[in-house]
This record gives C-alpha cells, sequence and structure tokens, in this order.
C-alpha cells in the first residue's frame, strides 16, 4: 500500500479509503458477515482510511463499520463519518454526532465532515449563535472529533470561498475520468494546506463497467475499467486518498493492487491519457458543448443531458450505463412537486432549438439517434 501526507495535517493516509456506502445488503439490510470480512481485509492489506455517515445503507453502515473496527482494529485506521444536520438548532447537530458515536462505539472520530456543505448553507448557518458550527467547534474542543472537514457537492467555484474560509484541514469530493469539474478546485485546495479526499474515483459505479475505450486510455491496457479510473485519480499529485465504495471482496482486492502501485501513472502513461481524453472531450463538443443555449424546450426535452448521456455510450463505450440514465429521464425532477419526461423522444421537432444553437448542431436528427441508440 502506497501512502500519502493528508495536507499539513502530519498524516499519512493509504492511497485507497474504504468507503461505507455500498456495503452488501439484501432484504434492506447490511450483511454484517461478508462486510466485516471486507473492511478488515481491506485494512489488514494496509488501508487505514475507513469512512462512513449518518444515513448510508439505511443507516446500518455505521453500525456495521463499528463492529469491523473492534477486536483492536479501531487503533488501525483514520475514521471518518459525515453529519447531515442543518438545522438553526446545534443540538439537533449534537445529537447525531453523540448518536454516530454509540454506533462506531468510539470516544472520537478523526475525520468529521459536514455532510455536502455548500457555500450558501455555510453563510447562513456561521453567524448562529449555538447553531451547527458553534457545536462543530465545541466537539472539537471536546477532543470528539480531531478534524473538522466537509464533503461537498455543490458548484465547482463554490468550493474555493469554503477553502477560504480557513476552517477545515480536507474535503472530501468528486473527481474522476468522467467528472474533472473540481480538478481546479482540488488543487487550490491542496495548495492552502488541506487533505483532499476523492469520493466517485470509479464514478459512482459508472466505471466500473467493462469499456474498451477507456482500457485504451494506458497504453498497454489494464485488468478493468475500475483500475483505470482509479490510477487516474492517483495520478493527480494534488489527491490524498481515492475513496472507493466497495460492494464485494474481489473489487476489494483488485483495489488494493491498483493502490499498491508505487506509481499510479508513468510520464509516458500521463501523456498518452491526457492525450486520448482531450481528443474524447472534442469528440463530445462535436456533439454538444453544453452551452444550454437550445434552452428552454418548450416540450421539457433536457437536450444537453440526452447528448451528455449519449457521450457515455458513444465516446467512453458505457452503453448499459447509458440506457440507464436515459430511463431515468423518463420522470426527470424539475422541481420538489414536479417531474416531466425529459427524454429525447417527446422531442416534437419544434425547431427552437436550432435556432438557438450557437453551434448549428442538427439537434433533431441528434435527438433521434439518441432514443434509436438507447431507448431500444
Amino acid at each position: 500500500m502506497q501512502y500519502r501526507p493528508y495536507g499539513n495535517q502530519g498524516i499519512q493516509l493509504s492511497a485507497l479509503g474504504f468507503g461505507c456506502m455500498r456495503l452488501p445488503m439484501e432484504d434492506g439490510h447490511v450483511l454484517e458477515e461478508p462486510s466485516i470480512e471486507m473492511i478488515r481485509h481491506a485494512i489488514d492489506s494496509g488501508v487505514n482510511y475507513v469512512d462512513s455517515a449518518y444515513g448510508y445503507c439505511g443507516s446500518e453502515s455505521e453500525i456495521v463499520l463499528g463492529k469491523a473496527l473492534q477486536d483492536g482494529y479501531r487503533e488501525k485506521v483514520y475514521l471518518a463519518t459525515k453529519n447531515p444536520k442543518y438545522d438553526q438548532d446545534g443540538s439537533i447537530w449534537r445529537a447525531a454526532l453523540d448518536d454516530q458515536l454509540q454506533r462506531l462505539q468510539t470516544d472520537y472520530i478523526d475525520f468529521y465532515h459536514q455532510h455536502g456543505l455548500n457555500w450558501k448553507a455555510y453563510q447562513d448557518l456561521k453567524p448562529v449563535k449555538g447553531g451547527p458550527f458553534d457545536q462543530f467547534q465545541r466537539a472539537l474542543d471536546e477532543g470528539l472529533i480531531k478534524h473538522r472537514v466537509f464533503s461537498f457537492h455543490d458548484k465547482a467555484e463554490n468550493l474555493f470561498p469554503l477553502v477560504d474560509t480557513g476552517e477545515f484541514d480536507g474535503v472530501l469530493l468528486q473527481y474522476n475520468l468522467l467528472d474533472r469539474s473540481n480538478e481546479a478546485g482540488l488543487a487550490y485546495a491542496a495548495g492552502k494546506g488541506m487533505g483532499v479526499v476523492v469520493m466517485g474515483p470509479v464514478g459512482g459505479g459508472r466505471l466500473g463497467q467493462p469499456s474498451a475505450e477507456i482500457a485504451k486510455l494506458i497504453p498497454g491496457g489494464v485488468k478493468s475499467t475500475a483500475e483505470a479510473a482509479i490510477r487516474f485519480v492517483l495520478a493527480n499529485p494534488n489527491v490524498t486518498c481515492a475513496l472507493s465504495g466497495m460492494t464485494k471482496l474481489p473489487d476489494v482486492v483488485e483495489n488494493l493492487q491498483t493502490a499498491s502501485r508505487e506509481e499510479a501513472l508513468s510520464a509516458a502513461e500521463k501523456a498518452h491519457l491526457q492525450t486520448m481524453m482531450e481528443e474524447n472531450k472534442k469528440l463530445a463538443e462535436l456533439y454538444c458543448t453544453g452551452c444550454d443555449y437550445c434552452l428552454p424546450c418548450p416540450n421539457n426535452v433536457a437536450i444537453s443531458e440526452n447528448f451528455r448521456i449519449m457521450n457515455y455510450h458513444r465516446v467512453y463505450g458505457l452503453t448499459d450505463h447509458a440506457k440507464e440514465q436515459y430511463r431515468r429521464l423518463e420522470r426527470k425532477r424539475v422541481s420538489k412537486e414536479e417531474r416531466v419526461d425529459a427524454r429525447a423522444v417527446v422531442c416534437v421537432e419544434c425547431g427552437e432549438c436550432i435556432e438557438k444553437c450557437p453551434q448549428n448542431i442538427p439537434i433533431i436528427d441528434q435527438l433521434k439517434e439518441v432514443h434509436a441508440t438507447l431507448g431500444a
């Protein structure tokens, strides 16, 4: 196992972290025995960062992780979890922390995240006397947590002001071959001395599917798409740890092998990968740049989203995933109360989008192609 510094905190984390969001489940409950076996096998093999959250796996993830960390395993790891409470009453936030300490059977949590923190929520809650951020500091002062951190799902540009608050030791964010929107932000956070843990290195399972196109990104090929995905993330020098949610023991074994490479990608592999990704980006943009000048569609077609999903198939060879994402557009949420059918198939060929597209893309023809390819 390779280890990397967590910002300027004087901590070395394993390149691979064990995420407990995707533990094996049956009939709505976590299967304890195989879950504990996987977690302990990872720790025995050098993983020293384990991560959960209050609501993962029907709120059973922390309980099972707490059991896995008995018999001396707690002392071998840095434990991370997340508080999802955003009520102005800080006692609600604190009650969640106290509950998590009991579930995890521990006296303290090493990396405690404000779950899904965004810039607006920070601005709204930071000034509240006795609110969540007061409780965050109190928990740190009491030694119940060792590091204040946050997980991030906000717009990429909003990461920068959160980093600049200076309140946090690290961040957990998404970054992978298919989504590089946080690349500049994670470099900024690392430059400010923060630890950077990447969630979704395999794209939430998307990059776990076989893809000859993605395998070709690395010269000589790879054992699996997941290997290519994790090596891409770990090749970024600003990344401390790639946090992978694993469901089966063979997944753990493969990811351990990948994270044990002294060099995630050689200089030649990095150069080849960068060239190939730029070519893929150009290919995707020939199909649609995602500017959304074509919207709104009077018939609710999510035009650029249909094309983005099509690129999973066309550019990356992730056809099964693309078909599943296309099916989900049939009930796309547009507000808390309303869902619409946003698939390509509902296009009535009114032509409004054609007039507004700065790239002169034949939108109607391409929408027909999307449905013909993914809607079967």
